[in-house]
């Protein structure tokens, strides 16, 4: 039986991996605005761990798709740091209404930091010292908030997907 619950999971999470390469690409004509770092969010809640691994699927379609360009590397630990912070939230823990208000926050303000964490692989594949790095950043600052708006937005699916994930989780293992 348990073989067969991680097959489910492994098919279930490649899914998962296609749908968030597919929707990025399905609102590439909005710059900024997309569900993966909401999708992100959804799955740490859901799989833990696990969710790496739609993350990572997902990192490297895009590095097949664009042929693995210099703007890629970033993802390769972009990703991570915002799994290990949404690894931090006591999702299940937390009053539904304090869902609501903060996880599109949290999801908000890592669009607005996108930029600062992008910085530093910036900085070391163009030789950019501190201040060269600096203005790099304020200079995207105008995308970033946009990127803020479009999370904080998409943010708000967060809970009912989750939710409708872990109900179905738990109604496919039980």
């Amino acid at each position: 039986m348990k073989s067969r619950e991680t097959i489910r999971d492994l098919a279930l999470l490649a899914m998962f991996a296609a749908l968030i390469f597919v929707s990025k690409n399905a609102m590439e004509f909005i710059p900024n605005v997309h569900p993966v770092t909401m999708f992100v969010m959804v799955l740490t809640f859901s799989y833990r761990w696990r969710a790496l691994i739609p993350i990572y699927i997902f990192v490297f379609m895009i590095g097949v798709q664009h042929g693995f360009p210099l703007w890629w590397i970033p993802y390769l630990y972009i990703w991570t740091v915002y799994w290990a912070i949404s690894m931090l939230i006591p999702y299940r823990k937390m009053p539904m209404k304090a869902r609501l208000i903060l996880l599109p926050l949290v999801c908000g303000l890592f669009g607005l930091a996108y930029g600062t964490l992008y910085a530093p692989a910036q900085a070391v594949m163009f030789h950019l010292g501190p201040h060269s790095t600096l203005k790099w950043i304020i200079a995207g600052l105008p995308w970033d908030a946009v990127h803020f708006f479009g999370n904080l937005s998409i943010g708000t699916l967060i809970v009912p997907l989750t939710e409708l994930v872990l109900k179905m989780k738990k109604k496919y293992t039980d």
